[in-house]
């Protein structure tokens, strides 16, 4: 492997990212957000493990307060995810798939939030 660089580039839009960063915070319904990638596998979902040093895919990533991002990167992913109740993949998928359309967006992330 050539260093600095990922084993597998990661598949970047720019625009999704966007999108993400307009809509309100998945745990609280808050503004600002920040795009948070999730990092852990979820192989059910397609969702490889992302190696020290890689990013993930822009596809796994939802809208968070920044003060939580910085909680979800301090500690374990998979524990602070778990603590919130949330699937975090199943999440991202869904609003990669309705990506542009805030309308929609906001259905999933309600939905998440129950």
């Amino acid at each position: 492997m050539i260093p600095g660089r990922q084993r597998k580039p990661r598949r970047h839009d720019e625009k999704h990212l966007r999108f993400i960063r307009q809509l309100p915070c998945l745990l609280t319904g808050r503004s600002p957000v920040e795009a948070c990638h999730i990092r852990y596998a979820d192989l059910e979902k397609g969702k490889q493990h992302t190696g020290k040093g890689e990013r993930p895919d822009d596809e796994y990533v939802v809208p968070l307060h920044p003060d939580l991002h910085r909680e979800q990167h301090s500690m374990n992913e998979r524990s602070f995810w778990q603590k919130q109740g949330v699937d975090p993949v199943k999440v991202a998928k869904l609003l990669y798939a309705v990506s542009g359309n805030f309308e929609e967006a906001a259905k999933v992330l309600r939905l998440a939030r129950l």
